[in-house]
């Protein structure tokens, strides 16, 4: 059986159209919301290190409490940033999601203790505390794996139960899930965490994503701030394309592509993720793509083919 499969890409590139798409498919459920808990700070590609050849008690019981935010307050909507306000665990379900975070918080936790809060004033020649002021916290330290699969084993085990569980209520076989742009600096990880999973980059000329990306509130307000973020997320991508060109289990598209010719470019891209032709409601089209050229001045668009150059002709956009 095919799958899961990973949508990654910059953001404002396609991502969203394709995850429409794939979700339209008979046998594919696609995650409505942006999960994040494996790419993002403080999530599951965050903490393999810590657990495993750079382990210390301190990493260790740090990695669990970044682990507590990201599952019980980010996933759940209570955050800060993208995640604030996620509608995550209703689509999921409360119950599935809540017993597969007490299965997973088993496996990783080692021992528990109480530990001393020193005071932060100091007063009448010595250090005090203020009045409410806590002096105790309750510290959680995760195992130390000596075998790296065994914990990518268990992150694997959460997510499957998590999305797998929303694909069967849905009465489909598959799911899939896009969070970018981290999903495109972490392809690596993704196919480790999944070995039999997908990953679909999806690319669009860099000069519209950077564009699209004035209108986005998320985002940087100046053109060079843009230009500042997207250089990194193409680099990293960049540095691992040359090893993943040769795996099957990496699959590109080029937005453009895909609206120019739509049913046939859908049906190479269903039957390259071994699924069969469904002729989906939502599509890849011309216009929606194009827009973006007349958006940026000439200064703006020498500006950003400038800063963007490298990616420009790497993808095959020069």
């Amino acid at each position: 059986m095919p799958g899961p499969f990973f949508i990654a890409g910059t953001a404002r590139c396609g991502t969203t159209r394709l995850r429409q798409v794939l979700g339209e498919h008979p046998e594919v459920y696609a995650v409505r919301w942006e999960s994040r808990f494996i790419v993002d700070p403080g999530g599951f590609a965050d903490a393999v290190l810590p657990l495993t050849e750079g382990y210390t008690p301190l990493r260790a019981q740090d990695t669990m409490r970044r682990l507590a935010d990201m599952l019980a307050c980010r996933v759940a909507g209570y955050g800060d940033g993208l995640m604030r306000g996620t509608g995550l665990l209703d689509e999921v379900g409360h119950d599935c999601y809540a017993q597969a975070v007490a299965t997973l918080w088993e496996r990783l936790t080692w021992y528990e203790f109480d530990t001393i809060v020193p005071p932060l004033s100091y007063r009448f020649g010595r250090w005090q505390y203020s009045p409410g002021e806590p002096r105790s916290a309750h510290a959680v330290v995760a195992r130390h794996f000596t075998d790296r699969a065994e914990l990518i084993a268990a992150f694997r085990e959460f997510t499957d139960t998590v999305f797998g569980a929303a694909a069967r209520q849905a009465g489909k076989r598959i799911w899939c899930e896009k969070s970018p742009p981290g999903n495109l600096m972490f392809i690596p990880f993704l196919l480790e965490l999944f070995p039999q999973a997908t990953v679909v980059a999806v690319m669009r000329h860099p000069v519209h994503v950077a564009a699209s990306f004035l209108d986005q509130p998320w985002a940087p307000r100046t053109l060079a701030d843009i230009l500042h973020f997207l250089e990194p997320v193409y680099r990293s991508w960049l540095a691992a394309r040359p090893a993943l060109l040769g795996d099957p289990r990496y699959l590109e598209v080029k937005s453009e592509e895909l609206a120019e010719d739509w049913p046939r470019r859908r049906r190479k891209l269903f039957a390259d993720l071994e699924l069969p032709d469904a002729d989906t409601p939502s599509t890849f089209e011309p216009e929606r793509l194009g827009h973006r050229d007349g958006q940026l001045d000439a200064r703006q668009r020498a500006e950003a083919e400038d800063g963007l150059g490298f990616a420009i002709q790497a993808l095959g956009y020069a």
